[in-house]
């Protein structure tokens, strides 16, 4: 019997541009912890608003965790695994507001909300809020096929999902890392000899 979940499902191909993106500005979720721009607890509210929006299961589970560990209410908590932001500190509220839009338009906002971030935090923050975006959306859709594998080895195969679907995102993971490597890398150079010749 198949078992039901609130769960997005991500094309291969969306997958793939999901962690080009994610790689592409994860420095700047580095760069973000480092000067204390992103504490542990607003990464951890960005982490859980996105994991609520994709449905990630593990996803959910690990992050509940780490919020907990952090000292972030059980209230809180719930509040943002149901969308619910009442409980979200109000100098967060913009961020997890723009992370959750990210997840629900898959990785395409609207040029308003990114410009409300952008205004909100400078741009050196809003590039930080939007590297932990893009971190989670990589770990969730990853996290909801590992999950949808998982559940079928036990027999209780996931609604909407398949072995085919479930294999392919996984596998494709292997593929995918070196792959937007090189294709970032490839834009930095362009990026770099554009700047040299004009």
């Amino acid at each position: 019997m198949s078992q039901q979940f609130n769960k997005r499902f991500y094309s291969v191909g969306e997958y793939y541009t999901i962690i080009r993106y994610a790689i592409k500005t994860i420095k700047y979720l580095i760069r973000g912890k480092k000067s204390g721009d992103l504490d542990k607890n607003f990464i951890s509210r960005i982490m859980l608003a996105v994991t609520e929006v994709n449905g990630c299961q593990m996803c959910s589970y690990y992050h509940t965790s780490e919020a907990l560990k952090n000292g972030i209410s059980d209230e809180e908590i719930s509040s943002l695994l149901t969308g619910n932001l009442s409980n979200t500190p109000t100098n967060e509220s913009v961020a997890i507001f723009f992370a959750q839009h990210y997840a629900e338009l898959k990785g395409k906002p609207n040029r308003s909300a990114w410009n409300r971030l952008i205004t909100t935090y400078g741009n050196k923050k809003a590039y930080a809020i939007l590297a932990a975006t893009r971190v989670i959306m990589f770990g969730n859709v990853s996290g909801i096929a590992l999950g949808a594998f998982k559940n079928r080895l036990s027999g209780n195969p996931v609604d909407k999902s398949s072995l085919g679907y479930e294999l392919a995102i996984l596998l494709s993971t292997v593929v995918f890392i070196p792959m937007a490597l090189i294709h970032n890398l490839g834009d930095f150079i362009v990026k770099f000899f554009k700047k040299k010749v004009t």
